[in-house]
This record gives C-alpha cells, structure tokens and sequence, in this order.
C-alpha cells in the first residue's frame, strides 16, 4: 500500500499558473503530485510533465500523470492516473510496467470492485462534495456514500484497497474519512489558495 496519504493535484490555466502551484505545494512539503491540466496544448503539457518531474525529483516526491499513459512513459513519470473514459489499467500496466504507480477513478461500488479486479495501487473515489475543478462531476458521494461502500465491501468479505477521497475534500474532512476506513486524500483547490496547509494536512493523518 502506498505510504503518501496526501496527493496534491495541480492547478492552473496555463503552463506558468501549474508551475507555480506545483512548486508552492511541493516547496510547502507535498510529496506526492499528481499533474493535471485539462485540455492543454500538446507541447505546453509535455513542458509542464517533464519539468514536473524534475521537479519532484529535486524534492524527493511522487510525480504522476493524469491521463496520458505514453507522456508519463516518455519523462519517465512514477505513474498515471486514469478516469473511467480512459486507457485500462491493463494497458497502462502493459506499457509502464510493474514498478509504476497506476491509480484508477471511482463513483460507486461496482466502480470499485472493477479496480480491484484490475489490481490498480489506488483508487481515487469521488466526489466527496461539489468541487469546481473538474467538469462533468459525477453524482456526490458524501460522508455517507463512503461509509456505505466501506461497509459494502466488508460485507463481501473484499480487503478494503488504498482508497483517496477525492473532489472537494478539505483538512477538517480528514479525521472522519479515516474514522470511516478512507486512506488518504487527494486535494487541489485548498492546496491551491493556501500551500501552508499541507503540514497541517500531513499532521492530521494518524
């Protein structure tokens, strides 16, 4: 299981605001970045990856890739993540290898029992509330929805994966998401507007 609970994923409309937002949350202490940037230009994103990357590196953290299975290939990223409309896990293991972290999303239980069944090293389950970083949200999960697919999955006897709770997902969030058996979170907008609040979510871990 991986050791980061914290998962910082960047933001910014242009190449300059993502390298700025990266290198304030890992100079804030995060170690573990996920790059995202939805609809970027082709080189712009392969700019921000690869220096991503270096960057990461420097600060001994985590670098993976949203999306793009073949960009985290090429810079040699640690990982990828992948959506629900996008390459399999199968895919990404068969080109990226073993070694290489490869998180899968998640809405509801089935969702879930189909990344298990793919063996991906976490799942990012979400949303935890409305957020307006990502477009076409799917349906609120809730405190409740997490802790019924907790209780789901106990109830088929299922090891509970490395599940992140995603969308929206706050520091005063992190002690009940851990109460109900959620492993770590992945946090954007929060980490965005206030890097400081990244030893404070480190601390709130148990």
């Amino acid at each position: 299981m991986i050791k980061e609970k914290l998962q910082y994923i960047s933001q910014g409309n242009t190449k300059e605001e993502q390298e700025l937002n990266i290198h304030r949350a890992l100079d804030a202490g995060v170690k573990w970045v996920q790059v995202r940037w939805k609809n970027a230009p082709g080189k712009e994103l392969f700019e921000l990856c690869e220096k991503s990357k270096l960057q990461c590196t420097e600060y001994g953290a985590i670098c993976i890739i949203n999306d793009h299975i073949h960009l985290a290939e090429f810079v040699d990223a640690d990982g990828v993540h992948l959506g629900l409309d996008d390459d399999t896990i199968t895919q990404a293991r068969q080109i990226l290898g073993p070694e290489k972290i490869i998180g899968g999303t998640a809405n509801t239980l089935e969702h879930v029992l189909q990344r298990i069944d793919e063996s991906c090293d976490y799942i990012g389950l979400g949303p935890l509330r409305y957020t307006p970083t990502k477009e076409k949200l799917s349906p609120v999960l809730g405190f409740e929805g997490y802790q019924q697919l907790i209780w789901d999955l106990e109830k088929r006897s299922v090891k509970i994966p490395a599940i992140y709770a995603i969308g929206g997902v706050r520091l005063e969030d992190v002690e009940l998401l851990q109460k109900i058996g959620i492993h770590g979170v992945a946090v954007s907008g929060q980490i965005t507007g206030r890097p400081s609040v990244v030893n404070e979510f480190i601390k709130s871990f148990k």
